[in-house]
């Protein structure tokens, strides 16, 4: 089977050319980066050789094409509890939907995001070495990130904590102990649209 994508999605695009996801479709909506609308639909389409040009005419390195996507939304699950990682590992992995890694600390989560670069990190806000809130703002703070959806579940958060987290760049906040599907619902609802129509 061909590997070779020939369609892209706006935030496929944003991460093949390191630029943010907004770029993208002003970009796209102004006529400088050609593609076409799915008729019916808000969804764009970016042709692999419309890209390739817009990369070329301003001056964008063509090296991530070689580590673009499998067409899987990448989850980074952040928790210290080794039972809940497995059930999300678990139930994630069968669905098919989703290139999964994890990390077991704050410390981790830093290093596993510059590796791995996921679409959606689901993040544990009591970590064994720091708490969740400095998490979202170190991750926020970096421009390279700025698309990624942070997904937090706790717990022992009270209505000022969640907001304190929502404050540093959280998306969404969901408490524990939480329905595994209803996890599946909201990464689907937090990372662009365009993007699960695709992975679907």
């Amino acid at each position: 089977m061909d590997k070779m994508k020939n369609l892209f999605t706006t935030g496929e695009a944003a991460q093949i050319c390191n630029i943010s996801q907004q770029t993208i479709i002003r970009c796209f909506d102004s006529g400088r980066l050609d593609g076409f609308r799915i008729p019916g639909s808000r969804f764009r389409r970016i042709p692999r050789e419309k890209l390739i040009k817009f990369m070329k005419d301003n001056g964008i390195p063509l090296d991530n094409f070689n580590t673009e996507k499998n067409g899987k939304i990448k989850v980074l699950i952040v928790d210290d509890d080794v039972e809940i990682v497995e059930l999300m590992v678990d139930v994630l992995s069968r669905d098919g939907r989703f290139d999964l890694q994890t990390a077991g600390s704050g410390y981790e989560a830093g290093l596993k995001t510059e590796q791995f670069r996921p679409d959606v990190i689901i993040l544990d806000y009591m970590l064994p070495d720091v708490n969740g809130n400095i998490v979202c703002a170190t991750i926020k703070s970096n421009p390279a990130f700025e698309s990624i959806r942070i997904i937090i579940v706790s717990g022992v958060a009270n209505p000022e904590e969640v907001q304190d987290l929502l404050d540093a760049g959280a998306t969404e906040f969901i408490k524990k102990p939480f329905n595994i599907a209803d996890l599946v619902g909201r990464i689907l609802q937090v990372v662009d649209t365009e993007f699960v129509a695709v992975a679907r």
